[in-house]
């Protein structure tokens, strides 16, 4: 990764409203403090306009269905040539302190976030080789954003799928379905447990 992340320009901005809602699944939470589901790293691509966008991403998904932390890299060509690495986090985030980005023991970078909306805000910067060859030799990616309250947010993303996801073919419509209904079980499942567990101590609170 470069020692000094820069930020995009006005240009770079009209890119992520281009491409920034394509490969959303699920709506972002304002708070961290949930049990989170982590996924694994995928590929998805489709036009857009007159470009090709791929999008390698990983999410972290809380236990009500919506994501914490998404990784995106995005490689658009066509019209457009340009590559991003992106990490949306939820909103209510302390805008000077961007997001810290750390590789293993690699030394600590900094992205300033380039947009904020009422659900979501994103950091974003260009993706270059040498970010990339750390990320595929790397073993964990640690992401921290602060909050309102002054409170740092760190967020653990493993690496490993990471090399096999960027390089090999992008998923199929198909597999994201499956993907989403296998996610949809694991949340329900999740969700039962947590009724079951509240109707226990329900229970045993009136008794």
């Amino acid at each position: 990764m470069a020692q000094k992340l820069k930020n995009y320009n006005a240009a770079g901005l009209s890119l992520t409203l281009l491409v920034g809602g394509m490969f959303q699944f699920a709506s972002l939470t304002t708070t961290i403090a949930q049990e989170a589901t982590p996924q694994t790293w995928f590929k998805i691509c489709a036009k857009q306009a007159d470009n090709d966008v791929c999008n390698v991403q990983y999410r972290v998904v809380a236990s009500n269905g919506q994501i914490i932390t998404s990784v995106n890299l995005f490689t658009v060509k066509g019209k457009i040539n340009r590559r991003i690495f992106q990490v949306t986090v939820p909103t209510n985030r302390m805008i000077p302190p961007g997001v810290a980005v750390k590789i293993d023991k690699r030394k600590e970078n900094r992205m300033p976030y380039a947009s904020c909306f009422r659900d979501r805000c994103m950091a974003e910067v260009k993706m270059d080789n040498k970010l990339i060859t750390q990320l595929k030799s790397g073993k964990e990616l640690l992401l921290t954003s602060v909050n309102f309250q002054s409170k740092s947010s760190p967020i653990k993303i493993p690496l490993k799928g990471f090399t096999a996801a960027y390089d090999g073919p992008p998923l199929k419509k198909s597999d994201v379905d499956e993907q989403n209904q296998q996610l949809q079980k694991q949340l329900e499942e999740k969700a039962k447990k947590a009724r079951e567990a509240l109707e226990e101590a329900q229970k045993k609170a009136t008794q």
